[in-house]
């Protein structure tokens, strides 16, 4: 069990987001905000079973507090990948019912499991007998053909029976044919008032909002209702937002750190990271966002997604896009 479970705060978190939050985004993530709760991608358990359990389960001691999240709906398969989740240090386990992909349909994870509170419940169940870490779930309000709000609170109260008390809200439907996954997380509209009668309805559990949340503003005002938000998208394309989440949600004193400064931290890991024979792009294509709405700025993102395939020497390139957020 990490030494940091007992701090573990879900005020502020950043999604688990396909293809984005690996290991490389999350050390760079947390460079920007010691407090914010990190989430892996989503991890099948047939990948966790019968992969390679030592790339997924693969992180840095410095990425904590952080979860991981997991996909499937066999219990005793969960209950496993749970365990290993435990033993690998993570601070919390979270199923996903949220996805909408057709591939995770087929194989019965994500979204489709809404369908199915029952199994979900046994599936907390199963994962929360074998692990002493939080055992959490994410999901949408409802998917289609399964949008009622009665539907919603049945599920939410067969699973919370099943001894889940942390819940992260994605405040639209899931739309399980038709729409591709990045419709759905734009086309069914966004209902904060379903997810905020959720939690006066269930106001024992803890109830994290996300979905299409861009400012600290809009947190601070959602964190008025919810007990949590989390940032998906906008953490990932703006991710300098996270540098002021410790000091305007967290209450911490410490300065800000500058842009200049992240990259200059980040830098002894990248150079670690070429010792080991890896290429810069594996970390810098995470750091784009930081090159926004400043002059220069686009510069910077030319340097560290077109001309990094063709540089001799990729330090000295990066040092030269830092120089760029210099006073930034």
């Amino acid at each position: 069990m990490s030494l940091q479970t007992a701090a573990l705060s879900r005020r502020f978190s950043v999604a688990p987001m396909m293809d984005w939050t690996d290991h490389h985004c999350r050390y760079f993530l947390r460079l920007l905000s010691k407090h914010a709760l990190l989430y892996t991608e989503m991890v099948t358990t047939g990948a966790i079973l019968h992969g390679d359990r030592e790339r997924f389960l693969r992180h840095n001691e410095a990425e904590h507090p952080l979860a991981l999240q997991l996909g499937g709906s066999v219990p005793a398969d969960l209950a496993a990948c749970a365990r290993m989740a435990q033993d690998a240090g993570y601070d919390e386990v979270n199923l996903n019912v949220g996805c909408p992909s057709d591939r995770v349909q087929n194989n019965m994870i994500g979204a489709c499991l809404m369908g199915h509170p029952a199994l979900v419940a046994d599936c907390v169940k199963a994962m929360r007998d074998a692990v002493s870490i939080p055992v959490t779930v994410k999901h949408r309000i409802g998917i289609n053909g399964r949008d009622s709000y009665a539907q919603l609170c049945d599920f939410v109260g067969q699973v919370k029976d099943a001894g889940c008390t942390s819940f992260t809200v994605h405040a639209r439907i899931a739309i399980l044919e038709g729409l591709s996954p990045k419709e759905n997380r734009d086309i069914p509209p966004l209902r904060y008032d379903v997810a905020a009668q959720l939690k006066r309805d269930f106001a024992e559990l803890e109830i994290v909002l996300n979905g299409g949340i861009k400012t600290l503003e809009q947190c601070a005002e959602h964190l008025q209702v919810f007990d949590g938000v989390m940032l998906g998208r906008e953490a990932y394309h703006n991710p300098y937002l996270l540098a002021e989440v410790d000091q305007r949600l967290f209450g911490s004193t410490t300065p800000v750190i500058s842009r200049a400064e992240v990259l200059a931290q980040l830098r002894p890991y990248i150079a670690e990271h070429l010792a080991a024979g890896g290429a810069m792009h594996h970390i810098t294509r995470h750091v784009l966002g930081l090159g926004t709405g400043f002059p220069g700025a686009r510069r910077f993102r030319q340097l560290l997604s077109v001309d990094i395939h063709k540089a001799a020497d990729p330090l000295a390139l990066l040092d030269q896009a830092g120089a760029l957020l210099e006073g930034r």
